[in-house]
């Protein structure tokens, strides 16, 4: 007799073939062959949901849970527990074998083996596997290849299995395994805090959470020494400080971890100790950031002092000559700018959007290329490399390329000790330089190089760790000329009128009642009613009465991923708004489908895609969980445990957009932001717009952002390293 819905039962039996199978998430569907006597279901295929670490055809299952009829899917074995094993009948270890799990095994080899060996086959394979040349056509090429790939299968269900004991999900047990191999259960036993640092997706928290249920001490000096790192990253990640006060830092420790202050300043030391963390007077610095200042400052000193190479260009005749050269009167702020960056070893040019840094930058390709100077333009992203390239005639490439990562060494090819070879380099965008880029940027800088900054310092500041911008500009070590007028020649358009009036802490300049405009305020209040309007901007009114195409050339901004009108939230609507169906690949609940437009989130040196890169999905294979994103004409492939690297773009982060453009930007503002609701913010996604803006929320929102406080200051040293550094110099 079955037993009935929602009781609790056992099932065992053969797996025929996987249905279905999520592998961020371990979500399995399975048809399962019953015992072929006494079975509950008379014999007939069961279908079992659960989730497990690895499973193929022809395994062996024990499933525990309970029966439920299914709307759509009808009578299903839900399973709390899910456990795989190897087949134990000659039928079934032929299966087993035959379904491709193993290399080198196909059905026919699969028969020849089982037809030799029997039952005993899978010990074979275990501990005897050199027997297997005793079947005909087996080589010692062959039996080598059968070997390697049966050991790496058990040890990963081994592996698999133990993690999964210890509390840790399918996805990031998978991630572990692909990680350390056979090594992951010896690392983790020996320091789970490991996994925070090694693993993407694992944070502190998660490896605390394992930590403490395989029986980590909660004041355990391991926990503290983590603990204290954690809270330096956290403060890194999510505030760009490059240190923390000691009494702070011990007290957010002692918050985060419910750990004594006094534990945790012997485990401060035994960090210093271990020299993953640097003291500094009453400063607290992880040691990469510590040395990313030194460096930075160390390395702009040396580049002050050293001379130039070649003759010194005559700055007010090289200005006068570019004018003609341009065609065009440059106004006295862009010729001061000019004279000075013409005449400086290193200088920084800052302003606003329209006010002329791009004129500026053509000037100074024009006469660095008139003496036949080797001029590198660069910028932090593909994007504002490209539109530096377009804007100014001249060849650009993004930091990392023209550093040249090295998959093979995780470092860049020109660094301290392989410079590159050049006269001028300019760097568009420099706000975006985290202190980290910059660091390997000038070290691989040569000495006699000149450099130009350009950026606009109002922007929100690198979503890395530091403040590098602004602090050369703090330091008054560096040359630096800052633009207020405004040169554009759609300076009467209101996207720059009302970016400008945004720094200036001043409300929204809009045009009369149906004037046509470049920038536009709707008003609403409900994140419901937000949602609609968007929709119906995208879909409707933003098309036909400006001609934008909706996925290609519509960007939605908003302050945050959580929420309502978080990213998550608005991206999940749009897409299925605007691309509802067609073959896709699962990361989760999230569907990645063909024409997706997408954003990598994490730096990828080996593909050469980087965190903020926007591409589109250009192809999808269900059958072998890939697909091929196209970033600016260039496809990139993607396997199915790469997926976390992406996330759908219809909609994201204004952080996020920094170094971006877009021809029609929608910013939404609404009080549910109000903790990040900033006049650099609302800036920063004004000045992404080219064409056409429409802030869509509320007018409440808007006055939070405009008289809200500034954002604490990010904790940095490079100012004061600089004038240090640079009063060094002086004195020699």
């Amino acid at each position: 007799m079955s037993p009935t819905a929602g009781e609790e039962t056992t099932v065992t039996g053969t797996v025929e073939s996987v249905v279905f199978r999520n592998e961020e998430t371990g979500y399995t569907v399975l048809s399962v062959r019953p015992p072929a006597a006494g079975d509950m279901r008379d014999g007939r295929r069961l279908t079992v949901v659960g989730k497990c670490a690895t499973v193929w055809p022809s395994e062996e299952i024990t499933a525990e849970g309970r029966w439920t009829e299914d709307p759509r899917f009808g009578r299903q074995f839900r399973a709390e527990t899910l456990t795989c094993v190897a087949p134990t009948s000659r039928e079934g270890i032929k299966r087993f074998l035959a379904s491709g799990m193993i290399r080198g095994i196909g059905p026919k080899l699969a028969e020849a083996i089982v037809a030799h060996f029997g039952s005993d086959t899978i010990d074979i394979l275990d501990n005897r596997p050199d027997r297997l040349r005793e079947v005909p056509k087996v080589g010692a090429k062959k039996c080598a290849e059968i070997r390697r790939s049966w050991s790496d299968q058990r040890q990963s269900h081994t592996v698999m299995i133990y993690l999964q004991s210890q509390g840790i999900g399918t996805g990031q047990a998978a991630r572990i395994w692909r990680r350390y191999g056979q090594d992951a259960i010896a690392i983790v036993k020996r320091n789970p805090y490991r996994l925070a640092e090694d693993v993407r997706g694992i944070g502190f928290l998660t490896a605390d959470r394992i930590a403490l249920q395989m029986g980590v001490a909660k004041d355990s000096e391991l926990r503290a020494e983590a603990g204290l790192l954690h809270c330096l990253k956290t403060a890194a990640d999510d505030q760009g400080h490059i240190y923390l006060k000691q009494s702070e830092l011990l007290l957010l420790a002692n918050d985060t971890l419910d750990i004594p202050v006094e534990r945790l300043n012997e485990a401060l030391l035994a960090d210093a100790q271990r020299q993953v963390i640097v003291l500094e007077e009453d400063r607290v610095y992880l040691a990469e950031h510590y040395a990313d200042e030194v460096a930075i400052a160390t390395r702009l000193a040396k580049l002050l002092h050293t001379p130039i190479l070649w003759r010194p260009i005559a700055a007010a005749k090289a200005v006068e000559w570019a004018e003609g050269r341009m065609g065009l009167k440059l106004a006295s702020a862009q010729w001061q700018a000019l004279t000075q960056s013409v005449g400086a070893k290193v200088s920084v040019i800052t302003g606003g959007p329209g006010v002329g840094k791009t004129t500026i930058i053509r000037a100074l390709c024009e006469i660095f290329s008139a003496r036949k100077l080797q001029l590198f333009l660069t910028a932090p992203t593909g994007r504002a490399a490209k539109r530096m390239a377009e804007s100014t005639g001249f060849a650009a490439t993004t930091l990392h390329r023209l550093l040249r990562y090295q998959p093979q060494t995780g470092g860049f090819h020109y660094c301290l000790e392989n410079r590159l070879r050049g006269d001028v380099f300019i760097v568009d965008e420099s706000s975006m330089l985290d202190a980290s880029l910059m660091r390997k940027f000038l070290e691989a800088l040569p000495d006699t190089a000149t450099l130009i900054l350009v950026g606009d310092v109002d922007q929100l500041p690198s979503v890395g760790p530091g403040n590098v911008l602004g602090d050369l500009i703090a330091s008054g070590v560096i040359p630096c000329s800052r633009l207020t007028t405004i040169f554009r020649q759609d300076a009467s358009g209101y996207i720059v009128r009302n970016a400008h009036r945004v720094n200036q802490g001043e409300t929204f300049e809009l045009p009369p009642a149906g004037a046509p405009s470049d920038f536009y305020f709707t008003q609403a209040l409900d994140p419901a009613k937000i949602q609609e309007i968007l929709l119906r901007l995208m879909l409707e009114r933003i098309p036909h009465k400006f001609g934008f195409d909706p996925l290609h050339e519509v960007q939605v901004l908003t302050p945050m991923r959580r929420g309502e009108l978080g990213t998550d939230r608005l991206n999940e609507r749009i897409q299925h708004a605007m691309n509802p169906v067609g073959p896709a690949l699962y990361r989760g609940n999230t569907p990645f489908r063909l024409r997706d437009r997408v954003m990598q989130i994490a730096n990828n040196y080996d593909k050469e895609v980087f965190n903020g890169d926007i591409g589109f999905i250009s192809a999808v294979d269900p059958e072998e969980r890939t697909l091929v994103v196209t970033f600016d004409g260039r496809e990139v492939p993607y396997k199915q445990d790469e997926l976390d690297e992406l996330v759908l773009a219809y909609a994201t982060s204004i952080h996020k957009s920094q170094g971006s453009e877009y021809p029609a930007v929608i910013i939404l503002l609404h009080t549910q932001h109000f903790k990040l609701l900033r006049k650099n913010l609302l800036y920063t996604a004004i000045t992404r717009g080219k064409q056409l803006v429409i802030v869509l929320g509320s007018p409440k929102a808007l006055w939070i952002a405009l008289h809200a406080e500034a954002d604490l200051l990010r904790q940095t040293t490079l100012a004061s390293r600089l004038q240090a550094s640079a009063s060094i110099g002086d004195r020699r």
